[in-house]
């Protein structure tokens, strides 16, 4: 529905792969010779594991073949077939060494290893399901585009197929349910994209994912345990969720101890005891999750599961959400909701300081070291050096490489900043949009609620109602004030328009197919003029550019009152011509 909505016609195939539980990869070559192979990481920057990427024999060190481009950067996943996992770690057991959990898992700290070496024997594999940067790319499609790499010696699915209606991929997803367990490597669904790239541009993406692409993910398998007790955990936002501790179970490949029970409506509604059988599957195939109770294996005597009144950590005063599920501790100075945010916001996607992991955390927030974010950049050589964490004096190197990670993350940019503080409702693409944007953190600080919604596509009421109390609380003043001072950057480039330009400040909505420009080049000359495009027509929307065959936007936006300008129209408001200067 979403790509017959955004194309406003038919005529598109689809191309289909097994979405691979693996590990996200990228290649570059440069005249055919492998240059860097990364992880993808936070999806803008990752490790370089170019060291063991080269011990992967399916990887080519060097493209063969004809017309191969100056640049090529192929995507792919790193995966560990099941039969030589298996085989690796019934060795590993016979040497009385500890076997690994899963070949996922056991992918991703092979690819980490700083030994090359070490990568022997493990049988590592790879298989390309995209594509980055290609210098002449010379193809319309990724059906073309992949031919092309496995000509070049580019490992490409076999199981790849190119589905000429959306009918045919609803069957083929019915087929493949059964046909996925005869692989020999684990997958988790199937991958669907559009399948010429002019119609990816078309379609485009939001600031979450690309319209032209989706994951159809296979039902979750699921096991049975008993249920011994609920452990309470409390959140970086306070929230309470109960926890299932569960007698040990096989699940997916994995063994399975704990699982999530959500919230206390949940528990209500599945009506969920102590003594009872639970059926218990992984949701995303990562984390397990409680989904049912055997009523007729139920033992007498099953006790019912109450919610807290008090909070398990500190014995502060816990309140409901109104109108929502989550019972929360509302003490600010809870240690374990300082726990939780201190390393949400030492995380990699927020201010990624390295060396700061989740151990060294609790150890500093228990010791009493750390009360606050800014509190980090407080540490000295000599509160660290000597700190026993994990049983182990922290030392000279974790030091060192804690403290230059702590000095690096005081650049990062003001939307990673303000995602970090972990201001409720206000994530990674929120904080993007509010900083470019306001462009400082104290004029955020001091913008009102309609402001906010006014000015940043994307933002709605409930964001703007959390950001603007956050900033009139005592406390939000102080943690970002104290960030400022310890000399974290507030700061950041704006996006938007300078003022004399014609579209300055202004949002385009474009729909249907134009004569003088492609997708990306209205978009392009849009941005060049200040203003910014949307996907979507609403009430902040300047002007809606229609081409031929506008679908249904054009009657949205005369709804909304939203002016409306066909090409001809939209060339005279910026006074420009093309193909004529």
């Amino acid at each position: 529905e979403r790509v017959a909505k955004g194309l406003d016609a038919g005529g598109y195939a689809y191309v289909i792969d097994p979405k691979i539980d693996g590990v996200a990869i990228s290649l570059r070559y440069e005249e055919g010779v492998l240059v860097l192979g990364a992880t993808r990481g936070d999806g803008t920057t990752g490790d370089d594991v170019t060291h063991n990427v080269r011990t992967i024999s399916a990887i080519p060190l060097r493209l063969m073949g004809e017309d191969v481009p100056g640049v090529v950067e192929v995507r792919g996943e790193v995966f560990w077939p099941r039969d030589l996992f298996d085989r690796f770690n019934r060795e590993r057991e016979a040497a009385g060494e500890a076997v690994f959990a899963n070949p996922r898992n056991a992918t991703s700290g092979s690819l980490k290893q700083l030994d090359p070496r070490k990568m022997a024997g493990r049988g590592l594999s790879f298989i390309a399901h995209g594509f980055g940067v290609i210098e002449r790319l010379g193809v319309g499609s990724q059906s073309e585009l992949f031919e092309r790499f496995a000509s070049w010696g580019v490992p490409v699915s076999p199981h790849r197929v190119r589905a000429a209606s959306i009918d045919e991929v609803l069957a083929h997803v019915q087929a493949w349910d059964t046909k996925r367990r005869e692989l020999p490597y684990e997958t988790d669904g199937l991958v669907v994209k559009v399948d010429a790239f002019a119609q990816r541009d078309a379609l485009g993406a939001t600031s979450r994912y690309p319209r032209w692409c989706i994951a159809y993910k296979f039902a979750a398998e699921r096991a049975r345990s008993v249920l011994k007790r609920v452990d309470y955990q409390v959140g970086k936002l306070g929230t309470i969720t109960p926890r299932a501790v569960m007698e040990p179970m096989e699940l997916s490949g994995t063994t399975v101890q704990h699982a999530s029970l959500h919230n206390f409506d949940q528990v209500e509604r599945l009506d969920v005891r102590i003594g009872d059988t639970v059926i218990v599957e992984k949701a995303g195939e990562i984390i397990p999750q409680v989904v049912g109770v055997v009523t007729e294996a139920r033992p007498k005597g099953a006790r019912p599961i109450t919610p807290p009144t008090s909070c398990p950590v500190c014995a502060g005063e816990v309140v409901k959400d109104e109108g929502g599920v989550y019972i929360r501790c509302i003490n600010p100075a809870c240690p374990a909701q300082l726990k939780e945010r201190l390393i949400y916001f030492a995380g990699r996607n927020q201010m990624d300081i390295d060396g700061a992991g989740a151990v060294l955390i609790g150890t500093l927030v228990e010791a009493g070291m750390v009360h606050s974010y800014a509190d980090l950049y407080r540490l000295t050589n000599d509160d660290l050096v000597e700190l026993q964490v994990g049983g182990k004096r922290f030392g000279e190197k974790k030091t060192a490489t804690l403290l230059n990670g702590l000095e690096k993350s005081k650049r990062q940019p003001l939307s990673r900043v303000l995602a970090a503080l972990n201001v409720r409702h206000v994530g990674a693409s929120s904080a993007d949009l509010i900083a470019e944007v306001f462009g400082e953190m104290a004029y955020i600080a001091s913008v009102t609620e309609e402001e906010l919604e006014d000015r940043v596509e994307g933002v709605g009421t409930e964001i703007a109602k959390s950001l603007r109390a956050f900033f009139d609380s005592a406390g939000g003043k102080r943690t970002w004030e104290d960030l400022r001072d310890v000399g974290v950057n507030m700061s950041q480039p704006k996006s938007a328009a300078i003022p004399d330009q014609v579209l300055a400040g202004k949002t385009l909505v474009v729909t249907g197919a134009l004569e003088k420009f492609g997708r990306k080049e209205i978009d392009s000359f849009i941005k060049s003029l200040g203003g910014k495009t949307a996907g979507s027509v609403s009430k902040k929307t300047d002007y809606v550019v229609v081409g031929d065959k506008p679908g249904s936007k054009i009657e949205k936006a005369k709804k909304l009152g939203v002016e409306v300008l066909d090409e001809q129209g939209f060339l005279e408001l910026v006074g420009r011509r093309v193909n004529g200067g």
